[in-house]
């Protein structure tokens, strides 16, 4: 079990990226789910050991990984948000290097290891391309590579899906979902289709405080009956948003198309009952903060990729 206990930090100004934020996190897939600058990364970087935490108490599976987190790194993955790759080396030259960097070796030694990961990615057939002509997801492939060398208990990726087209978020989500069977993988983001498809149970957090703590299927059902849709002239949207909570606001043939929440069943002239989704609940628990988006800002990280 990873244990987060009171976990707090400040940067200087000061700015209070996580105010006392407490999670058990089981194996398997869990989801953490936030805007841009909630705290998410700093959380990541504090448990893969490269931040320190201004207070709080962390422990995985018992091992404290706050007071030795270099003891406890040789069994943590970590793909950060922004992760640097030096572009004129091929896949496989690229990941012996980070294994190299990383410690990790294998008895057959770290050119097959290398091999090995690569096929478990699916990119065994890319292997002698030069990183610089790699997409985005074979990008994000290779980052797992070296996150699961090790046979790591925990893994931890940071935004792993953001700017992926469909195809290769969906081959990302294969390997994530495959990984998770056998060990704790934690996901951070802020596409809500991320937690759906992938996370059995999530947290929610904002500015830096935990929202909520629960599952898909429970925050959809907690909506049960609730959620109505409707369209709406141009220039009444503001006004309807003044007399109820909008989840979703699209523009359909010159109207809105309009989702609301509906605390009675009592709803505007034109809206009918909608099946409750994930970004529905999402959304709300947002709104129910009652702060602005914006502030206060997470700083942002710095130094995450490829050491030059």
């Amino acid at each position: 079990m990873l244990i987060i206990r009171d976990l707090v930090k400040v940067y200087p100004g000061p700015v209070s990226a996580l105010q006392g934020i407490n999670l058990e996190i089981p194996k398997g897939m869990f989801g953490l789910l936030g805007p841009n600058g909630a705290g998410k990364t700093t959380l990541m970087r504090i448990l893969a050991g490269q931040l320190e935490a201004t207070s709080g108490h962390v422990t995985l599976d018992g091992e404290d990984i706050l007071s030795d987190p270099q003891r406890v790194r040789a069994q943590l993955g970590y793909l950060p948000q922004d992760f640097g790759f030096y572009p004129n080396l091929t896949g496989h030259a690229m990941l012996t290097y980070l294994l190299e960097l990383k410690g990790v070796d294998a008895p057959q030694g770290r050119k097959r290891l290398a091999s090995e990961l690569l096929e478990r990615v699916h990119l065994a057939k890319a292997a002698k391309r030069k990183v610089k002509g790699y997409s985005g997801g074979m990008l994000q492939r290779l980052g797992i590579a070296q996150a699961i060398a090790g046979e790591p208990r925990l893994i931890i990726v940071d935004e792993p899906t953001a700017g992926l087209d469909p195809e290769e978020r969906l081959n990302f989500y294969r390997i994530l979902a495959e990984l998770a069977e056998d060990r704790r993988v934690l996901l951070s983001t802020h596409i809500v289709e991320d937690v759906s498809v992938l996370c059995p149970q999530f947290a929610v957090i904002r500015q830096g405080r935990l929202v909520a703590r629960t599952t898909p299927r429970e925050a959809r059902a907690a909506l049960e009956g609730r959620i109505y849709e409707g369209n709406v002239e141009l220039n009444s949207l503001e006004e309807l948003a003044t007399a109820h909570r909008v989840t979703q606001a699209v523009l359909v043939e010159g109207k809105h198309r309009v989702r609301i929440y509906l605390a009675e069943p009592e709803a505007p002239d034109g809206f009918q009952p909608s099946t409750p989704t994930l970004e529905d609940a999402y959304l709300l628990m947002m709104q129910s903060e009652g702060e602005s988006q914006a502030d206060p800002q997470e700083p942002e990280p710095a130094g995450e990729g490829v050491p030059a």
